[in-house]
């Protein structure tokens, strides 16, 4: 029985070859994985294609593009080539659009970044962000991804209800890292919520890293959290 997919595992460690040790201790305990930003240059691409092709796992490409549009569409088109299942993007409506122009054709879901999860209100009065209420701005930017076309959005687990509730949200997808099984330590993480409590208020995926690969036993761990699940 192929694992519950809700749970995406983020392969945030040094290097490919160590992405690799990583997903054989997980084996089928895991089907999801996300490969992000920190590993492009040693390795992620070639892990992501192996864990797709040769170990049948889903994958999911954490490169929050962002760049004028035509960039951002020839990007999308190159890395929509490999098959693979959910790519992110920043959700700044241009983004999103040029984005969704460089994967027709394909399955891969583009997926828009709202606010990180490791900013709070503080972090963006310091980037000069406007003002207002955190989850306001972030509910009003999944809005907007969705209405640029985006096949789903990031968001905290403290925002997933909200989205969720939105008229644009219908049919599309929630993917919620800031996940921390009970007693988890928040690491850079500032948002944060459980992982049934993520499921509860409308993800359809979790994203959980370290709780899991820093664990004595990363499986055990992989299947502790899906046990949290409802």
């Amino acid at each position: 029985m192929p694992a519950d997919d809700r749970l995406i595992v983020a392969l945030d460690v040094p290097n490919a070859l160590e992405g690799l040790q990583l997903a054989e201790k997980l084996g089928d305990a895991v089907s999801f994985y996300k490969i992000g930003l920190g590993m492009l240059t040693t390795g992620g691409l070639a892990l992501a294609n192996e864990l797709k092709s040769e170990h049948g796992k889903r994958i999911f490409l954490d490169m929050k593009l962002f760049d004028i549009g035509a960039t951002v569409e020839n990007a999308v088109r190159g890395l929509a080539q490999f098959e693979l299942d959910f790519l992110t993007v920043h959700g700044d409506p241009h983004v999103v659009r040029a984005a969704k122009e460089g994967a027709a054709g394909k399955d891969m879901k583009i997926l828009a970044v709202t606010i990180l999860t490791s900013l709070d209100r503080a972090d963006l009065d310091d980037g000069m962000m406007k003002p207002g209420d955190m989850q306001d701005m972030v509910t009003e930017r999944a809005a907007r991804a969705l209405e640029a076309g985006a096949d789903g959005v990031i968001a905290s687990p403290q925002e997933a209800a909200l989205i969720r509730a939105l008229p644009e949200a219908k049919d599309r997808l929630i993917v919620t890292p800031g996940v921390r099984p009970a007693g988890s330590a928040l690491g850079d993480q500032k948002r944060v919520a459980t992982p049934g409590q993520a499921i509860t208020d409308g993800a359809d995926h979790i994203v959980v890293g370290r709780p899991i690969w820093k664990a004595a036993d990363p499986a055990g761990a992989a299947r502790a959290v899906l046990a949290e699940l409802p």
